[in-house]
């Protein structure tokens, strides 16, 4: 292809490939304003190069163009004209309005609770299923992810907690200071973190480390499709997969708000030692005011905290696409929507706690 003042000319063999190389510096030439196309030099034409000739002389305002010498490529050339000529322009977007977002957005909304419902129906089939076949839990399995999930998230946990209860101690004792109300922090601190921050904050703990890696594992498999290999053979991913997953979570999560409730208090009594409450003053305190009640309610708050945000986990792993950045999507939307599912239910238990008087 060479231009000359205004005319563009085309030599040679003019197919798929040099069709494909030509097109950019082809179009450049068309928009820098060439009059006439000279195509009487190619010799052999395919249907890419005649939709090339077509769409230059188009984007050059339907310059004239002169066929090919050898009559076939000539025909071609006329043949795919016509037919670009007669398809039919595409039709404008169309407009979308408040209301028509409003519905897809309503829709959208309706169809992703439907296939969270279904899920959790999955979950509760493969549940029964496993009572009533228990020897299909892979111990194995429900083993690492104990490990992976609680033991190894000690060290974190007893770091947290310990933080947790100087720092509560400390901006408790600034009020009460005030008042001469400082035999009241451990009190405060005790009840806040046995039945609140204690679970809530394992929860967040868990949901960093566990819900993510959750996404990202069972993420890479259904990438590499070996979820739908496991289908291809026979094996129910739900049971072989996420139960153990999700009962795993479940376990270590009471053990990690206990963790985080006794380590929160070893650091508030330095604290209080520090202001001058004797160590024996805080545990009589702490006797008096923080129940066994007050600990069950927390764990069992953990435990529901722990089974949900399995069960996000995994199934964020399970509804990952396709590309590279399907896996990193997965762990971020199950690290989002475990610490919403938390605080939702964090105040959903909250309410509930309070109409029951605990």
């Amino acid at each position: 292809m060479e231009s000359a003042e205004d005319t563009l000319r085309f030599s040679g063999p003019l197919g798929t490939a040099e069709a494909a190389s030509l097109w950019p510096r082809a179009m450049e030439a068309a928009r820098r304003g060439v009059r006439s196309i000279d195509a009487r030099g190619v010799v052999s034409l395919s249907g890419t190069g005649a939709v090339l000739l077509a769409e230059v002389a188009r984007h050059a305002g339907d310059a004239p163009i002169e066929p090919p010498g050898e009559h076939s490529a000539a025909e071609t050339l006329k043949r795919m004209s016509d037919a670009l000529a007669a398809a039919p322009a595409p039709p404008p977007p169309p407009r979308v309005g408040l209301v028509t977002r409003t519905g897809q957005l309503a829709i959208g909304t309706v169809k992703q609770c439907q296939t969270r419902v279904g899920f959790l129906g999955e979950v509760m089939l493969g549940w029964a299923g496993l009572l009533a076949r228990p020897w299909r839990l892979r111990i194995s399995e429900l083993f690492r992810h104990l490990d992976e999930a609680g033991t190894r998230g000690f060290a974190l946990c007893i770091l947290l907690g310990t933080l947790i209860g100087v720092i509560l101690a400390f901006q408790s004792a600034i009020p009460m200071r005030k008042f001469g109300a400082e035999t009241f922090v451990p009190q405060l601190v005790g009840i806040s973190l046995v039945r609140e921050l204690g679970p809530l904050i394992a929860a967040i703990v868990l949901a960093g480390r566990t819900a993510s890696a959750y996404a990202a594992e069972l993420g890479t498999m259904k990438v590499n499709e070996e979820i739908d290999a496991l289908s291809v053979m026979g094996i129910d991913p739900v049971a072989w997969l996420v139960l153990p997953r999700i009962l795993a979570a479940g376990l270590v999560m009471p053990v990690l708000a206990l963790v985080m409730d006794l380590t929160g208090l070893v650091g508030m009594g330095f604290v209080m030692q520090g202001l001058g409450i004797p160590p024996s003053m805080v545990m009589n305190s702490l006797q008096d005011w923080v129940s066994v009640g007050d600990l069950w309610g927390g764990l069992f708050k953990a435990l529901i905290f722990g089974l949900t945000i399995g069960l996000i986990g995994c199934r964020s792993g399970l509804k990952t696409g396709g590309g590279p950045r399907a896996v990193g999507d997965a762990a971020t939307s199950a690290v989002v929507g475990s610490l919403v599912a938390v605080v939702v239910l964090d105040g959903l238990f909250a309410i509930i706690f309070f109409r029951l008087g605990w």
